[in-house]
Parts: structure tokens; sequence; C-alpha cells
């Protein structure tokens, strides 16, 4: 399967400017799957902004009808 990380790029939300992964969807979820995290695409964006990637982050704001 082809990478499409041009297209990727115009919808990720990740404010993480360093990262090598930026567009690289398959790779990210890899990356933070492995870390017991999810990217930060799926935050909203002043939790995706506090850089905590966890999935009790997640639980938490699901909990609190933010996602």
């Amino acid at each position: 399967m082809e990478c499409r990380k041009d297209r990727n790029l115009s919808f990720c939300t990740c404010t993480y400017d360093p990262c090598p992964r930026k567009g690289l969807c398959c790779e990210c979820l890899q990356y933070h799957l492995k870390k017991r995290q999810l990217p930060g695409c799926c935050f909203p964006p002043a939790a995706e902004a506090t850089y905590d990637r966890s999935f009790e982050h997640f639980a938490r704001l699901i909990q609190e009808k933010k996602v």
C-alpha cells in the first residue's frame, strides 16, 4: 500500500513539531500503541496540547464527555 503522507499532513493535528512520524499514520499508531498511548489526533485540541497521550487520559476525557 502506498503511503499518503502529503494527504495525511493536511489533517494531522499533532502539535509536536519535531515528530518524525507526522503524516505517517501507520508508524504513528504503532509507536503510540507500544507505549500504551493513542496518537494526538484522537484528542481534542486542548488535551492534545498537554502531550499526555495515555489511555488513562483518553478514558478520563470520555468520562467527562470531552471526546
